[in-house]
């Protein structure tokens, strides 16, 4: 039996690879934040000519849904390897940011 899946074993995993290949050199901040935009926008590549319907059954084709997943997890990659550089606590961040946000934009 798998172990659950959490966001700081994720983090080590990439972590340990990068090591393992000698990467952390090139895994600056700059470097992390153009190679996340470059992967979402490989990820909106896929929904660029689509209608709003057509997206909405983009995981209905299994070669469309292998390619979303890998782009998702492209940008998820990238992000977390953002957040551990610059220690953020990614779930923490997004936690206080719909804390503001619904003090922002409080329901009707």
């Amino acid at each position: 039996m798998t172990e659950p899946l959490d966001v700081a074993k994720l983090q080590r995993r990439l972590a340990e690879f990068a090591a393992a290949r000698d990467w952390q050199p090139y895994h600056t901040p700059k470097n992390l934040v153009a190679a996340l935009s470059v992967e979402a926008s490989e990820l909106v590549e896929i929904f660029q000519w689509l209608t709003p319907e057509e997206s909405t059954r983009v995981m209905a084709d299994p070669d469309t849904e292998h390619r979303v997943k890998d782009e998702v997890a492209d940008v998820l990659a990238y992000l977390l390897q953002l957040c551990e550089v610059l220690g953020i606590d990614p779930l923490a961040a997004l936690d206080a940011k719909i804390d503001r946000n619904e003090r922002r934009f409080p329901a009707p």
